[in-house]
């Protein structure tokens, strides 16, 4: 199979509501690849997950009609709201409304602010608290989070009597709001009611009697039906902000278990509603939507069915003809489907909650079930396309399992891997399966030395050390593309099994890989090739952070200004699949060759490349000055300038214009103590940064002695000079570490 390009987006400006949940995708990747993969607009597309809503708005968008199954009531609201979201003063009406409906004689505003007083500690007046901080173990508050509006004190501070003697008499009222918030989900009688007050545990008193008052007070208003969607929508913020898996600091930023850090932050709810009207504001698409069986027109949108596509699959293939597959996979996640469980049930009753009950018994999702649902829906999908339709799907959070998982379903399913892209570790996997024939497929036994030659090879072309992830993957692939994945009959779980222990054992080749990491696991570091087995022997193996500079340096000749998008744009196909390069390695090549300049990056003047030879040929001036006042021999050979006496070499320095190191070190046939590696200074941090990303080369490059041009030019102005003092010089200014937390693959 041919390499598949990654397709870059942008990150949105609005991260939208359950952002923590959500899956975290790029903006313009969907209609990217719908465009590079002639996908006519007006056609129907399918989304079988409905995991991501964002990938239905952006092709609905674009023209296209698409056609979403959704079981979870929480994603399929979240997909009407992004398409058709209510207008502003929708909101803000259906917010005021709330604010003036009473609570007994008091308005629902200042009842619910009454919960969350607390005293500033400098002026001492009644503030509203940001939020409280809570240990796991202990029963009350320790901490506040407050901005005085009248002092403009902030911070952290401790908890006062008065704020615990709040929350304890809070508290004395639980077991009313607690029981009135497990009716909403299960009755006495059902069977889940014991799963829904294991989940409902997750929240504390304060905000449980906060989310029933407000929900109770909702059903009691008279607003229209937009009103009363967007007063839900605030709601359901309120709803994830007020349970106890906000970790302080946050530890757990996407949570995946119903597990209490241990500090944890109870926020100010009547805040969140206030704050986060511009989450739905902005977040909004306007793009038509319908309930199935209604369908929309050739100008675009989006149908949707409450269910599962095993339910609707015989009427698609009688009614639609699906031209693609779009879809984000879903990645199990017990703390996300349990709570949808309970927010359904509050929102809507328990007849909303019913068809997703079953997501409050279980307690943890492993791999197996993870491959067996994806099995069951691609089973059903297969049944429904024609031979070589397109299915592209985006993996988020991936892990060496979920993959597996992934690949091993839909091979299984009847689907040909047919590509996939990879950046790195914390960016959705882009993959590409078309539906094979309707026949009975042949399936291969998988070899381990055939899966360690797929992790070789995948080394040898990348030219330096890469995480597990990649490796992993890299076997996956040549296992897809021999449909060796799973053995006829085999069971799903004994197939995961036998992959990822394949894969392992593969790497259990002392004379081959090297294990640059600190930890036992296999995925922890990075993997490299043995020295002996010699990277740099193979013709195309250099480094891929050295041939990334390369690409962007020359670009950059071309296209003195650019954009990160359009860059990462003409670079991707040239690194396609699992050697697309970060964007961290991206942003360290750019910050060394040019400037930023709001959005736009403009190339160095100095690296101009006329400009760069002077400068070069200027340095092998210097040198040859500070050597000849050194009272040395002067030779220029290539590119090095050597010093020498009595024909004996003391020191030779090549001299470079890039922070080709690997390259550098390859061409220079001299000791390495003898060795003086030269490089303009706006090299320095990407020098630093390639040796923190690569520790082959930082081991390769332990011996050797870099320089920046400014130091030489500097030592060459010294007015006494003595072969003493030129090596104390050369330590003065050491290479800089590279700044930021950039990503290293």
């Amino acid at each position: 199979m041919d390499p598949l390009p990654y397709l870059p987006g942008l990150s949105p400006a609005e991260p939208g509501p359950l952002s923590r949940f959500i899956p975290p995708l790029e903006q313009g990747v969907a209609a990217a690849w719908l465009a590079r993969h002639h996908i006519p607009p007006g056609t129907w597309l399918l989304d079988p997950f409905g995991f991501a809503p964002q990938l239905a708005i952006e092709a609905a968008r674009s023209g296209y009609r698409v056609l979403v199954t959704a079981n979870n009531p929480i994603t399929r609201f979240l997909l009407e709201m992004a398409a058709m979201p209510p207008a502003e003063n929708d909101f803000t009406a259906a917010l005021a409304a709330l604010d003036v409906s009473k609570k007994g004689a008091e308005r629902i505003e200042m009842h619910i602010q009454s919960f969350y007083l607390t005293r500033c500690d400098k002026c001492e007046r009644e503030i509203q608290a940001e939020s409280f901080l809570w240990r796991r173990e202990e029963g009350q508050p320790f901490a506040r989070i407050y901005k005085c509006p009248h002092c403009d004190d902030a911070g952290e501070r401790p908890v006062k009597a008065a704020d615990i003697d709040r929350a304890r008499e809070i508290a004395a009222s639980d077991g009313l709001h607690r029981s009135r918030a497990l009716e909403r989900v299960a009755s006495i009688q059902d069977d889940y009611r014991e799963y829904a007050e294991e989940a409902i545990k997750h929240y504390l008193p304060r905000p449980l009697v906060v989310l029933t008052t407000l929900i109770n007070r909702m059903e009691a208003l008279n607003l229209s039906e937009r009103r009363r969607q967007a007063l839900t929508a605030l709601l359901l913020i309120a709803c994830d902000a007020g349970n106890t898996l906000w970790g302080h600091p946050m530890e757990r930023p996407r949570p995946k278990q119903l597990h209490i850090p241990a500090v944890f932050r109870e926020q100010n709810l009547w805040m969140m509603l206030a704050n986060r009207l511009v989450t739905w504001i902005e977040t909004g698409a306007n793009v038509t939507l319908v309930d199935w069986p209604s369908k929309v027109d050739e100008s675009g949108g989006i149908c949707l069915f409450e269910g599962r596509l095993s339910q609707l699959a015989h009427q698609v293939r009688r009614q639609i003809p699906i031209s693609a597959v779009l879809t984000s996979l879903p990645r199990p996640n017990q703390a996300f489907w349990t709570l949808c469980a309970l927010w359904s049930g509050w929102l809507w009753g328990r007849e909303a909650v019913e068809p997703y009950k079953a997501a409050l018994r279980r307690r943890r999702y492993d791999w197996t079930w993870s491959a067996t649902a994806l099995h069951s829906a691609f089973s059903h999908l297969f049944g429904l396309l024609p031979p070589g339709t397109a299915v592209f799907g985006l993996l988020p959070e991936p892990e060496p399992p979920f993959l597996t998982s992934a690949l091993t379903a839909a091979e299984a399913a009847g689907f040909d891997l047919k590509g996939l892209a990879m950046r790195t570790g914390g960016d959705p996997i882009q993959i590409l399966w078309e539906s094979g024939e309707h026949l009975q497929r042949v399936t291969h036994k998988p070899v381990v030395e055939e899966a360690r030659q797929s992790v070789v090879d995948h080394l040898l072309s990348r030219g330096e050390p890469a995480p597990y992830l990649h490796l992993h993957a890299a076997a996956l692939i040549d296992l897809a593309s021999k449909r060796a994945l799973r053995d006829k009959g085999q069971e799903i779980e004994q197939a995961l099994r036998s992959t990822n222990s394949l894969i392992q054992n593969a790497l259990r080749d002392d004379t081959l890989f090297e294990h640059y990491s600190t930890g036992a696991s296999v995925e922890t570091g990075v993997w490299g090739l043995k020295p002996s087995r010699g990277m740099m022997d193979h013709p195309s193996d250099e480094p891929l952070a050295d041939r990334v500079e390369l690409a962007i340096a020359n670009y950059l000749q071309n296209n003195s200004e650019c954009i990160f998008l359009e860059l990462e744009d003409k670079l991707y196909p040239l690194f396609p699949g699992l050697l697309t390069p970060s964007q961290g390695l991206l942003q360290a090549v750019l910050g060394s060759y040019a400037l930023r300049e709001g959005s736009l990056w403009v190339m160095r003047e100095e690296d101009a490349a006329k400009r760069r030879a002077e400068a070069m040929e200027e340095m092998t001036r210097v040198i040859e000055t500070v050597g000849k006042r050194l009272e040395l021999s002067i030779r220029v050979h290539e590119r090095f300038v050597l010093w020498e006496e009595k024909k004996q070499l003391v020191r030779a320095f090549y001299i470079l214009g890039s922070a080709l190191l690997s390259r550098a070190i390859n061409e220079i046939p001299y000791r390495p103590d003898q060795v003086v590696l030269v490089i303009p200074g706006g090299r320095a941090a990407l020098a630093a940064y390639k040796s923190q990303r690569d520790p082959a080369l930082d081991k390769r490059l332990g011996p050797y002695r870099l320089v920046k041009y400014r130091l030489l030019r500097a030592i060459a102005q010294v007015p006494v000079l003595t072969r003493e003092t030129f090596e104390e010089q050369l330590q003065s200014d050491p290479i800089e570490q590279s700044r930021g937390q950039l990503m290293m693959f």
